[in-house]
């Protein structure tokens, strides 16, 4: 039997004959074959475990303290996934390599900078947290599990705010146009509709904090937390921004206590070093028939002591804490490039369902500004619009007769 064990130091794997082992056993095994003391062990089934930052905040986690406790009451088996947060640093035995030259083989300044590309595990991320809209967040998923069934991929970037404390908040979320299959995602990117976003963020004194997309049925059976298509992908849209808190968000569906499923969200950011590597090339990007948990560098680097192109890609993951909130935009609105377009009818219908409240809560929706904005100067009416929005102060009379009037132009 093969339990994975994640770590700081990313994915490793101990092999159990005993098929039903206690805890005690388990760790023994782990100190065995990864070299933790087991005094320094904690385990849990929680994945959270991984934010501890002291040995108290760990000590918190006690579903595995007990340590003639049987592994398959925790529902632990062939291929389970546990988490392992341990004290001091661990010494790993690389293999005896010869150094390369003595014998008349001569390096390149390339073979040499590759060397000296040791991947570690980035301990702590650079945003605090990620806090999601409940009426974003929700609109989201609910389309993926209603409408697709987790059956094909599903992507968006998030737009929020970021703290002077690295504290990142997600308010809406923009799907581009684009098309999913059970293994990729493929984004059209649109930049005339994109401008529009950016020019509604910043009358709401919002940015692109992150991006966001689904796993699929099929993928949730496979080892791994993010397979190499998707380490590419979010790297690239990561490699775009300047903005050294933006999140990865990752849903899917998980089998809970009751043998049922429950929509999951899951938060990470590329680490700085994979920004580094993807920026400089060092990622191959045609993986073909590699194994998804892998990604694949078009030169040697140093894991753990041993020369490899092929790096696991949860070394290249740092784990963020998700929180949630109410933000200041409701998400009734039909949402862009999905099977339904939107039209001025969903205007109309918005309008007259909402017509008795404030004009300003009536468009307090990114979705419906998005639609204004394909009509109105995004220079001057989009950002003025969107700035009466944050603020919720009164729209002024041209623009509600605007909308109305274009409300009503759709004929029954």
């Amino acid at each position: 039997m093969m339990i994975r064990v994640r770590s700081r130091d990313g994915l490793e794997r101990v092999s159990v004959d005993n098929l039903n082992p206690t805890i005690s056993s388990l760790k023994t095994l782990i100190e065995n074959q990864l070299r933790v003391p087991i005094a320094q062990q904690t385990l849990s089934t929680n994945q959270n475990l991984l934010l501890a930052k002291t040995p108290e905040q760990a000590l918190q986690f006690s579903d595995m303290a007990d340590p003639q406790t049987l592994i398959s009451s925790l529902g632990i088996g062939h291929g389970s996934m546990i988490f392992l947060s341990y004290e001091g640093e661990r010494t790993v035995a690389g293999p005896s390599v010869k150094p390369a030259g003595l014998f008349g083989k001569k390096m390149t300044v390339e073979d040499l900078i590759a060397r000296q590309m040791r991947i570690s595990r980035q301990e702590n991320p650079n945003c605090a947290s990620v806090s999601f809209d409940r009426d974003a967040a929700n609109a989201f998923q609910h389309y993926v599990n209603e409408s697709l069934a987790f059956a094909v991929k599903r992507g968006g970037f998030m737009y929020g705010t970021v703290t002077s404390d690295g504290e990142v908040s997600v308010n809406f979320i923009y799907e581009p146009p684009q098309q999913g299959t059970e293994d990729n995602l493929l984004l059209f990117r649109d930049p005339d509709e994109e401008n529009q976003v950016e020019a509604i963020a910043m009358g709401l004194g919002m940015r692109k904090v992150g991006f966001i997309f689904t796993q699929t049925i099929s993928q949730n059976k496979r080892d791994y937390t993010l397979s190499n298509l998707e380490v590419l992908q979010a790297a690239e849209l990561h490699s775009e921004s300047d903005l050294k808190e933006w999140v990865t968000a990752v849903v899917k569906l998980e089998v809970n206590e009751n043998g049922g499923a429950d929509v999951h969200f899951e938060a990470f950011q590329m680490s700085d070093q994979c920004i580094k590597l993807f920026k400089e090339g060092w990622f191959v990007k045609e993986v073909g028939d590699l194994d998804p948990k892998l990604s694949l560098m078009n030169k040697d680097v140093v894991i753990l002591g041993k020369d490899t192109k092929e790096v696991d890609n949860d070394f290249f993951l740092v784990l963020v804490k998700i929180l949630d909130h109410q933000g200041p935009l409701s998400s009734t609105f039909p949402i862009e490039n999905r099977v339904s377009p939107v039209t001025m009818r969903a205007l109309k219908n918005h309008m007259e369902r909402t017509r008795n409240l404030p004009f300003v809560k009536r468009i307090s929706d990114f979705h419906l500004l998005l639609l204004l904005a394909k009509y109105l100067d995004i220079n001057a009416d989009v950002p003025a619009l969107a700035e009466c929005v944050q603020q919720q102060s009164p729209i002024p009379e041209g623009y509600q007769l605007l909308i109305e009037s274009m409300a009503g132009s759709c004929r029954d």
